[in-house]
């Protein structure tokens, strides 16, 4: 297994499908074209990769806060469903916290709805903590 950086259309195009099993609200079209918006104020697409599969994926943000100094916060979290139970999520935030560390970063965060259950035993048990009950309004 490997990690990369999506940095050319070609990637974003192939990673899409196993984003997409996140956000079905998108097309490829759509998914690719927000990316790239994103990407103009410092997203990025971390992908675990192995014999040419896209084990995992996962967007992140590098920033500065007061509560939490230098950090990433991970955005959009998915493992192929293929490939899940199979070590790519371990693998790749094992990769985060070596990045975030060789970047000075203090923390890692992220969101997780409340019914993803699976999900939260992962991030507990890779040592993650609940912080803070997230808020938030559509307006």
């Amino acid at each position: 297994m490997k990690v990369k950086i999506a940095n050319s259309l070609d990637e974003l195009k192939k990673i899409s499908p196993v984003l997409l099993q996140l956000r079905p609200q998108y097309s490829e079209e759509t998914l690719i074209a927000q990316i790239q918006k994103q990407q103009a104020n410092g997203y990025q697409i971390a992908y675990v990769e192995k014999n040419d599969h896209i084990l995992c994926v996962a967007g992140f943000v590098m920033s500065m806060k007061l509560a939490w100094e230098k950090h990433i916060y991970i955005d959009d979290l998915v493992t192929a469903e293929a490939h899940r139970s199979t070590g790519a999520g371990k693998f790749i935030i094992d990769w985060f916290k070596t990045y975030a560390k060789k970047n000075d970063c203090k923390q890692l965060h992220l969101d997780s709805g409340v019914q993803r259950f699976a999900a939260h035993k992962f991030y507990l048990r890779e040592g993650f903590s609940i912080k803070s009950h997230h808020f938030g309004m559509n307006i």
